[in-house]
């Protein structure tokens, strides 16, 4: 007996064509938006219609994330609902078909978005770089000082910066951290009191020692008066910039900026939430049919309006869930790995809970 029978490719069908309207049009809904509220600012930085334009298409990847598992639940809730005013979920189970099984398609194809959440999530942290060059955000004027902090750079490095004077074109107390893979690309730690800025050639960093550690019992330290550093290529008015965002890296990097952060004593419960996040918002897609199948069975009651309704309410109460757990879990009430998957346990528990008492 073949496992993809005709009743499953037609629930696939109506679940996909469902998300595919929701998952692409909640995004160009955003974009729309967010371009008439930005217009005035990217025209006066005299940009070009087709850098605005391509900056947007980057942009699709990260406003496309958060909207999948909305657009789960708005397919799972207009597919379902669309079967029990129909009757069609009564002839299945005429026919002995449970209701577990029929939409078990549904399942699958929530498991196909999560798999393209997690790419997505990868695939963020690069076209959000490139749409961020594209408008040239980085071109600000922030004053001349910071104070006391870390600055994520490219390839993996870490910077941990004192002070930094922009206009003098110095700064103190520099750390430079790019986390190693093996004795074949091993860690390497740079410690120095002070670095200037040359337009011509870069940053030499002076007064340090470099600690190179192939592994965790190897530390091989080399003091210096000066060094300069290729790869450390960022301006003085880059590092005013605030360092990236958590949507602007990936896991690894992510994890790495984690690490150097507590390393140098500061609070990071914020920054691990968001870490865990990208692993929750994905897998919420799975969460959120198991959530939405059993409900969408009362949308009978009020036909499209009411799966409107009852999907927008869901959507709303998950994303309130999320904002305050994060809130929890930077606060260091609950420790933040768990305040990440908190509203995934609540509404898959309520999801099984539902699912079993589903007639079938």
């Amino acid at each position: 007996m073949r496992i993809l029978r005709p009743l499953d490719r037609y629930v696939f069908g109506q679940f996909w064509t469902t998300f595919v309207a929701t998952a692409v049009g909640f995004p160009l809904l955003v974009i729309i938006i967010d371009l008439v509220d930005h217009l005035d600012k990217y025209l006066a930085r005299n940009l070009a219609g087709k850098a605005i334009a391509l900056s947007y298409l980057y942009w699709i990847p990260d406003s496309m994330v958060m909207v999948l598992p909305a657009a789960v639940l708005f397919a799972t809730v207009f597919s379902i609902g669309a079967f029990t005013r129909h009757a069609e979920i009564t002839a299945a189970k005429a026919s002995g078909i449970s209701f577990h099984r029929l939409v078990a398609p549904i399942f699958v194809a929530a498991a196909l978005a999560t798999g393209l959440a997690f790419a997505l999530g990868e695939l963020v942290p690069i076209t959000n770089a490139m749409r961020s060059k594209l408008l040239e955000e980085h071109k600000f004027d922030t004053g001349s000082n910071r104070f006391n902090f870390a600055y994520s750079a490219d390839r993996g490095r870490v910077y941990k910066i004192a002070t930094l004077a922009a206009d003098r074109h110095e700064l103190t107390g520099l750390q430079i951290e790019r986390k190693g893979m093996g004795p074949d690309y091993p860690t390497r730690l740079v410690n120095a009191q002070r670095a200037s800025w040359d337009s011509t050639r870069g940053w030499l960093v002076r007064q340090g020692v470099m600690h190179i550690l192939p592994d965790s019992s190897t530390d091989i330290a080399i003091s210096f008066d000066s060094l300069r550093q290729k790869q450390f290529t960022e301006t003085p008015v880059e590092l005013l910039s605030s360092e990236r965002s958590p949507h602007e890296m990936g896991y690894r990097d992510l994890e790495h900026f984690i690490q150097a952060l507590e390393r140098s004593g500061r609070n990071a419960n914020e920054l691990k939430v968001e870490l865990a996040l990208k692993f929750a918002i994905p897998l919420t897609c799975i969460v959120i049919a198991i959530f939405g199948a059993p409900l969408a069975t009362s949308t009978q009651r009020g036909g499209a309006a009411y799966g409107i309704g009852v999907s927008l309410a869901t959507t709303v109460l998950f994303l309130m869930l999320i904002q305050i757990t994060k809130a929890i879990g930077a606060g260091g009430i609950v420790p933040p790995t768990l305040a990440a998957w908190i509203p995934n346990i609540v509404f898959g528990t309520i999801g099984l809970i539902f699912l079993a008492r589903a007639r079938t």
